[in-house]
């Protein structure tokens, strides 16, 4: 891609000359991230609590999870798997750094129906499955299963595209990061 610039001179004579400019293109390549759970999207900004609302945290969206399992959502190392195991960091092989947070307020649950199958420092390839929880009793409990996921690293990016459908399935593109 590029462009012509046209340059006039004029000393003793009028002369005109034209110059082509290579130039990058903007947008260099995309990242994307696959969903890591099976059920509903909606803003990040209709997430009852403040920090995700608001993208304290970085861009992203939510999901209302229709089923008990979380899958890597690109190939990447588990950066963080919080004791409680409703929240896990991961960075891609393109270094991209995701967080998902598995319901609003359930680090109060202290890990209780949650099953973590990966450690943290693990490679992972993308669809292997991350934590398991039992949905039926966080909700008995008490707790909202909206699961905000949320690209953390979101200034290294021009753009971030979120997904417009409303359903998705594990494994659909969900986000887009440009770099």
């Amino acid at each position: 891609v590029g462009f012509l610039l046209t340059f006039f001179f004029w000393k003793d004579e009028y002369q005109e000359s034209t110059v082509v400019i290579d130039e990058e293109p903007l947008v260099k390549k995309k990242q994307s991230v696959a969903s890591p759970i099976k059920g509903t999207v909606m803003p990040l900004s209709s997430v009852n609590d403040d920090a995700f609302a608001q993208g304290a945290l970085g861009k992203g969206i939510a999901i209302e999870p229709s089923e008990g399992k979380v899958v890597a959502p690109f190939d990447g190392t588990v950066t963080t798997l919080f004791p409680t195991k409703h929240a896990i960091g991961f960075v891609s092989d393109d270094g991209m750094e995701l967080l998902i947070h598995i319901g609003m307020d359930t680090v109060q649950l202290e890990g209780k129906h949650f099953e973590a199958h990966v450690a943290q420092g693990d490679k992972v390839k993308q669809g292997q499955t991350i934590v398991t929880f039992d949905m039926d009793a966080i909700k008995e409990a008490g707790f909202s299963l909206i699961t905000p996921v949320v690209v953390v690293n979101t200034k290294d990016y021009l753009d971030l595209v979120e997904t417009q459908e409303t359903e998705i399935k594990r494994g659909d593109e969900i986000i887009i990061g440009l770099v």
